[in-house]
Formats: C-alpha cells, structure tokens, sequence
C-alpha cells in the first residue's frame, strides 16, 4: 500500500511526505521532481514555454508510474486530483491524503518562492483562493483531509499514521 499526498501548493507535501517515509521506512517519490527529472526542465519552464496542458500531461503518466508502486509516500502537484483518471490509478493501492491550509497561510508561504507558476498574477491570494474552490470538490474526495495551517509537519505526520493504524485496525476486524 501507498500513502498519496495531496493539496494546494505550499500545505507541506514535500516535507511531509520526506518525514512520513522516514518513520515508515517507506521510499518517497515526489511527482513533480520525477518529472524535472525526467524531462531535463523545472515546472516553471515547462509552464512556461509549453503550457499547464503539456505540465499535466507529464504528470499523468507520472502518476501511472508511481501507481504501480508499492511501500512508497508520493507527494502529488496539487491539481493531479483534477483528473479522475489519476485519482482512479492512485486509489487502487493508496490512502490519499489531502493536506490544505488557510489560503493566508499559503500566501505567505509561497511568498518566499517566486517558483509558482500558477501564482504569477496580479493578486496572488485572490488567485490562491480561486484555485482552492476550483478544486475543493477534489480534494474532497480523498481518504482524509489534514489543515496544517500554523503547524510542523510532525502534526499531519502523527494524523496520517493514526489514520493508517485505524484503517489496518478495521481490515482485521472485518
């Protein structure tokens, strides 16, 4: 089994997801960096001169890639969930966690990384607050949903292995 993590940019899935493995003794696989990796270009410049069409299309086959896995922690760009097909591959062998945080605190996170493609407008907490009720619908569809506003990533670390104990705990009972 995998565990999946989702959500808005800046709500902490890399760090998470590195801390989550670690404690696991799980791999850890980060689908944006697998597909910096892979095509020799950063998100940015693959925005950039190509378009958020040809970015989630790398990303889709990037998430047939790592659905396959096993014993991994995936850290997901957070509009992978707009595709159902995505979700679909990842729910086949993963609990998929969403991580969200208040579009404030967001804001002042991505402030310091000027990274962020989908963010370089005019009024970037309007444009947060956009993206978080364009996609609210799915990120509701995942397993368990974690605020890490004001908090460590030790908080939705300690949340998610709860969650995962109580799953396992209902498997046998069942």
């Amino acid at each position: 089994m995998n565990i999946v993590l989702t959500g808005m940019m800046a709500t902490g899935k890399s760090a998470v997801g590195k801390k989550l493995a670690s404690i696991l003794d799980m791999g850890y696989i980060d689908t944006d960096k697998m597909i910096e990796n892979d095509t020799g270009k950063t998100i940015t410049d693959i925005f950039k001169k190509h378009g958020e069409k040809v970015f989630r299309d790398f990303e889709n086959k990037a998430v047939k890639c790592v659905a396959v896995l096993d014993n991994h922690v995936i850290s997901t760009g957070g509009g992978v969930v707009k595709d159902s097909k995505n979700m679909e591959e990842l729910e086949k062998n993963a609990i998929v966690v969403c991580l969200t945080a208040d579009p404030e605190e967001i804001y002042r996170r991505v402030s310091k990384n000027s990274h962020r493609p989908l963010l370089e407008v005019s009024d970037t907490l309007a444009e947060i607050k956009r993206i978080m009720k364009e996609r609210k619908e799915y990120y509701d569809r995942c397993d368990l949903k974690i605020d890490t506003t004001g908090k460590k990533p030790q908080h939705p670390v300690r949340k998610i292995i709860d969650f995962i104990e109580k799953h396992r705990e209902k498997e046998t009972v069942t």
